[in-house]
């Protein structure tokens, strides 16, 4: 690996580099005014064009600053000299037979073109009323939960909030979400428009999204929290807040900046209900132990009925589904307005743990509603192209230090 890395360095040498372009894409409002006020626009039409770019980024999802229409021609060629509007590339899109889509996609660094890309996996999971991606935050991950195929790959850096749009906006471009954009018709399925005469969001495909993919959110809070408020912004995308939920497997002092700040539905991977167990299945509650994680769930930012935490619980045989486990769960929660997400192990390669039967999974079941709380078995789905929860991994690997510093010229 670092021979060839090595040899296209070395065929690089001596040349001379075009001025990076900066990527638009994940700027929020007050850094795409700067960086029009860069290239000599006053403070007060850089507020406008902004406002412009927004639109044709976010509501248009136009990618080549030609089509903006309402900007002068050439205008336009100076913001294409200067800046991209970039998406990632799509290396793989399979759908599953149970209309489930997954894609690979590939990141190439616009400041440092000599690094390789990147490449994470993004999920897309069609019900009959709503359509749910499933985003990543991070190449690869540091946090090697046991039950977990994310885990078993070495993070390779954080994604930029450009990058985490980017898979919304891809995702938005491949399902037809856009103006004038069509349906795909290769089998994959979109929920179909609630009601007659609905507004544009009643038929949107994606109508949820999930920070449930590759990687800990809070683990690149930053750049999370700059895409999912852009994401949320109502002048672009437009997603509810409601709609978009943020996983975590407790990363406890950055949970209540997620309700203030970002202001998301939120889900704790919780997986175990004794510390000694979730030590092994989840090794970050050596960090911060089941006592503390309950507590600033407790303590969330708008926390209600109305707003419930999610608790996904994987459901593991013989290793976290006794009746005890059940009953341990409902108490460890007592007072908590919560839905408890009962997730069966969806298996991978080379993992050493068994999904509990079905009757377990009702039993289990069963004990957490008698309780009152909702505790819906989550039907696992795109198993067959490995999409469902827990399988998702890509090839990418993190490049040695000196090799890093030799292909960005540090």
């Amino acid at each position: 690996m670092s021979v060839a890395l090595n040899l296209d360095h070395a065929a690089n040498a001596g040349r001379t580099a075009a001025p990076a372009r900066r990527s638009l894409v994940g700027l929020g409002r007050p850094e795409l005014r700067h960086a029009l006020m860069g290239i000599g626009l006053d403070e007060r039409e850089a507020k406008m064009r902004s406002s412009q770019l927004w639109n044709w980024m976010y509501v248009n999802g136009v990618t080549d600053f030609e089509r903006m229409t309402n900007i002068q021609k050439g205008f336009r060629q100076t913001l294409a000299d200067k800046f991209l509007l970039d998406r990632p590339e799509i290396v793989t899109e399979q759908v599953s037979i149970d209309g489930t889509r997954k894609w690979l996609f590939r990141f190439r660094d616009p400041q440092n073109p000599n690094l390789p890309p990147v490449e994470v996996e993004t999920v897309y999971i069609p019900e009959e009323d709503r359509g749910t991606l499933c985003v990543s935050s991070q190449v690869g991950c540091t946090l090697t939960c046991s039950f977990c195929h994310t885990g078993t790959q070495k993070l390779v850096r954080n994604l930029s909030a450009g990058e985490i749009l980017g898979q919304i906006l891809m995702a938005r471009e491949r399902l037809g979400d856009f103006p004038g954009g069509r349906r795909p018709d290769d089998g994959g399925l979109v929920p179909a428009p609630r009601g007659s005469g609905g507004s544009e969001g009643d038929s949107r495909a994606i109508t949820n999204v999930v920070m449930m993919g590759m990687g800990e959110p809070l683990y690149n809070y930053d750049n999370v929290k700059q895409a999912l408020l852009i994401a949320s912004d109502e002048a672009g995308i437009s997603l509810s807040k409601r709609r978009i939920t943020l996983s975590t497997s407790g990363v406890v002092p950055q949970i209540e900046p997620t309700g203030r700040e970002i202001g998301v539905m939120l889900a704790i991977s919780l997986h175990a209900v004794r510390d000694d167990l979730r030590d092994m299945l989840v090794p970050i509650n050596k960090k911060w132990p089941l006592k503390d994680l309950i507590q600033a769930c407790r303590d969330y930012p708008g926390l209600s009925n109305a707003r419930r935490i999610t608790f996904e619980y994987v459901m593991l045989k013989d290793i976290n589904d006794s009746d005890a486990d059940a009953r341990e769960l409902v108490r460890l929660l007592a007072g908590i307005p919560a839905k408890i997400n009962l997730i069966p192990f969806n298996p991978w390669p080379g993992t050493n743990y068994d999904c509990s039967s079905s009757a377990r999974i009702e039993r289990f079941a069963d004990i957490v509603n008698n309780a009152g709380y909702a505790s819906p078995v989550r039907t696992p789905r795109g198993r067959d192209i490995f999409a469902a929860c827990g399988q998702l991994k890509s090839e990418t690997e993190r490049l040695k230090k000196v090799d890093r510093e030799a292909l960005s010229g540090a």
